[in-house]
């Protein structure tokens, strides 16, 4: 039975955890932590987040000092980037096997940060030997990882949809890929700002040009994008429309059976012979739903995931099953 640490167990996704792990037949949660600071450090995960009532009613503990959790085999870190930067390096020293749901580790490259993230990163020789936990492509890669980066909620759907197209050469891209994409709120995380009240949020592009997903995804499909984020006015979902320009010759026909031979036998991922997904048919499920369309040369992909479950959450632990060598839905269908 592996022992268990979750931190920043209080925000939405690290409750997504919380019950995942909960239910995990070879995972047992040793702690919930937030930070010291926090105006939630000695309540119960439950009061916080009622639909844990009566399955986990464990406190969240005030964490200064990792000493007193060190003694765990697993971490998951559903924390800000720059807890991550100075926690995952602690929980690696301990020996432990380090989930970081933050970017603080998803780019080997240290200029990344100083530019997109806003701070510098004192870990390089980490950054090396991260490995980004894209699971349905990274597979063997995460089999071995000590630290496990989780991708960004809106890269995970942007690569799922476009990785198979590019590995099988089937885009023109001198027309780089253009990516509309739309959040619910909960991608906002849980700390109460205007701009996040229901009641204040409209439809609306963000980060219009540098949003800093857009050089994430870029970096790992090695191919450049136009990404635009939206916030939608309902609570959690990711839907992303991808507009794209085939090869000339490249028919609906081989499109489909590319993604057949990329995703056939990934449990996770799901894709329609016909029609396109909506959110309804992924919030509260771990998969990303993938379907097309096809005109003449252009190529409309449509993408759909829970932002805390395959974005987030399922997909972390969907990386400790592959990790640990259990079945790869392991508790989360």
């Amino acid at each position: 039975m592996l022992k268990t640490l979750i931190v920043g167990a209080s925000g939405y996704a690290g409750a997504e955890l919380v019950a995942y792990v909960n239910r995990h037949p070879h995972m047992t949660i040793t702690a919930l932590t937030v930070s010291a600071q926090s105006n939630d450090a000695g309540k119960l995960i439950s009061d916080l987040h009622p639909q844990l009532k009566g399955i986990v009613d464990l406190p969240l503990q005030p964490m200064s000092d990792i000493s007193e959790f060190s003694q765990v085999d697993v971490v998951f870190l559903a924390t800000a980037h720059e807890v991550s930067h100075d926690l995952a390096p602690q929980f690696l020293a301990a020996g432990c096997v380090v989930f970081d749901l933050s970017g603080a580790f998803r780019v080997n490259d240290p200029a990344f940060y100083d530019t997109f993230y806003g701070f510098t990163h004192q870990h390089p020789e980490l950054l090396t030997k991260a490995v980004y936990g894209l699971a349905e492509w990274n597979h063997e890669q995460i089999k071995d990882a000590q630290l496990i980066a989780v991708p960004g909620c809106y890269p995970t759907a942007a690569q799922l949809a476009l990785k198979p197209l590019i590995a099988a050469d089937l885009l023109d891209l001198n027309q780089w890929p253009v990516i509309n994409a739309t959040s619910g709120v909960s991608g906002a995380g849980r700390k109460a700002a205007i701009a996040n009240s229901f009641c204040e949020v409209s439809l609306q592009p963000y980060g219009v040009f540098h949003h800093r997903h857009q050089p994430e995804i870029a970096v790992h499909l090695d191919a450049p994008v136009i990404f635009t984020p939206h916030l939608g006015n309902f609570p959690r979902g990711i839907l992303e429309t991808i507009t794209c320009r085939l090869q000339p010759g490249v028919t609906a026909q081989r499109v489909a059976a590319v993604f057949q031979d990329a995703y056939g036998n990934k449990p996770l991922v799901r894709l329609y012979d016909k029609g396109v997904p909506a959110l309804k048919n992924v919030v509260g499920l771990p998969f990303c739903d993938i379907g097309f369309a096809v005109q003449d040369q252009h190529i409309i992909v449509v993408a759909a995931e829970d932002n805390l479950l395959k974005g987030a959450a399922a997909q972390a632990v969907q990386c400790a099953n592959i990790r640990f060598g259990f079945a790869e839905t392991q508790s989360l269908i």
